[in-house]
């Protein structure tokens, strides 16, 4: 019983691993698609999508089988080697009691000994738990075996902002890409879903690391700098920003120093937040959770915030997905005007803001296809097709 017992956990234990492994990929694509679920509408890509996430389905599914198979194998052996002690366990103290060895009361406890192993289900369900756990605790430990992200000890060097990606590879996202975006100047980031645009604005500020290359600001490496000059230097907007603090107010001054009020509603205005932070109840100091805020306005606060802290570079991550064509207009315009001397990097999805762009950097399936002025590259048909043949 006690080598089946361990063949048991050592066999629910891998196959709930593998299961675990297979649920963890699902969900992490599963929560891909929802963060950038306007994102995919836009480029009409839902359909490939599902089928994406969907993919390891099968997978997961045949994992479950195996557990249920282990188990009820065990079971089943379990059962006929506690009805074989059974039997083994009666049959000697039947003997015994025929030679005279044993009483008839002995030969009673024997049996009711005996039938105390009969308790082997609730132990089975006991043991599957734990095997489960172990598969948990394993899964757990390999995510929390990943390097952490070290920071340097340098500040940023002067200069105009200038980023450049070195042979940058990010799997399952860029592969290979060389580009410069020069300092001072907005750049466009445009492709279909997949492309590797979000992989590559996360990159630009190291909120991950790539796998293979180098990106630099200004010729320095981003793994050099102090987290703080990092933070300093280049801001982010984000499609679905989160809020912190405890009022309007403090969402917009979160970041690495507090700016002064003057500059606060400044950005605000900037971002055209200002008119429905007025409507509010106490304006800028009401309370966040006594705010209800739309998609567009959530985003206009996370470009207030980004706009607050503006340093030598601002990324855009598909940061005004959910605005109307207009204010979208609008904020390009404060971001083209009121942030000429930043570099400004926009992953875009509409044709309006690629145009408005100093220059556009066109990805195709994770390398840079191109990198021109929007209206050198509208010639192109599979450039259109990326908007949807939309003008």
């Amino acid at each position: 019983m006690a080598l089946l017992m361990r063949a048991f956990v050592r066999d629910v234990t891998a196959s709930a691993h593998r299961y675990l492994t297979v649920q963890g990929t699902i969900a992490g694509r599963l929560a891909e698609a929802l963060a950038g679920t306007r994102t995919i509408a836009a480029a009409g890509t839902a359909g490939r999508e599902a089928a994406r996430i969907l993919r390891p389905l099968p997978g997961l599914r045949a994992e479950g089988e195996a557990m249920w198979r282990v188990q009820g194998g065990i079971a089943a052996r379990g059962m006929l080697a506690l009805l074989l002690l059974q039997v083994a366990a009666v049959g000697v103290a039947g003997a015994e009691l025929a030679a005279g060895r044993i009483t008839p009361g002995e030969l009673v406890a024997a049996v009711q000994y005996a039938g105390l192993a009969a308790g082997f289900g609730p132990v089975l369900t006991q043991l599957l738990r734990l095997g489960r756990a172990r598969a948990g605790a394993r899964r757990a430990a390999e995510i929390l075996a990943w390097p952490a992200l070290r920071h340097g000890t340098g500040e940023a060097p002067p200069g105009p902002g200038g980023l450049e990606f070195r042979g940058v590879t990010v799997r399952g996202a860029l592969d290979g890409l060389d580009l410069t975006v020069p300092g001072g100047r907005a750049v466009a980031v445009v492709g279909r879903s997949g492309s590797g645009a979000s992989a590559l604005a996360a990159l630009a500020g190291r909120l991950a690391d790539p796998d293979r290359g180098t990106v630099l600001l200004d010729g320095t490496p981003l793994p050099r700098l102090h987290r703080t000059a990092l933070r300093r230097e280049i801001g982010y907007a984000f499609a679905r920003p989160a809020l912190f603090g405890t009022t309007v107010r403090d969402a917009i001054a979160f970041g690495p120093s507090r700016p002064p009020e003057s500059w606060l509603r400044e950005a605000a205005r900037a971002a055209r937040a200002d008119g429905f932070i007025r409507r509010l109840p106490q304006g800028y100091g009401t309370p966040l959770a006594e705010a209800p805020l739309s998609g567009g306005e959530l985003q206009r606060l996370g470009l207030a915030r980004a706009f607050a802290h503006a340093g030598r570079v601002l990324v855009l991550d598909d940061a005004t997905s959910s605005l109307d064509t207009v204010t979208e207009l609008q904020i390009t315009d404060a971001l083209l005007d009121r942030f000429a001397d930043r570099t400004r990097l926009i992953v875009a999805h509409r044709a309006s803001t690629a145009a408005r762009a100093d220059l556009v950097v066109w990805l195709d399936e994770g390398r840079v296809r191109r990198v021109a002025p929007h209206r050198a590259l509208w010639a192109d048909p599979d450039y259109r097709a990326v908007f949807g043949g939309a003008a």
